[in-house]
């Protein structure tokens, strides 16, 4: 899993596909979107092929 800003950036430069997830707790985790590329990241979001999700 990607949480830090560097693998973000690392992420982005290297055109890395990725996916969304968001924990359930514990090892659990639901996958929100199959996303792609990392287009844009602010300290609040990322734009992830043409959609934006909130980074909290």
């Amino acid at each position: 899993m990607l949480k830090s800003d560097i693998e973000l950036f690392t992420s982005c430069i290297k055109t890395v596909r990725v996916y969304v997830v968001q924990s359930l707790g514990g090892d659990l985790i639901d996958i929100v979107d199959y996303g792609g590329v990392v287009e844009k990241i602010t300290p609040e979001s990322i734009k992830i092929n043409g959609s934006y999700f909130f980074r909290r």
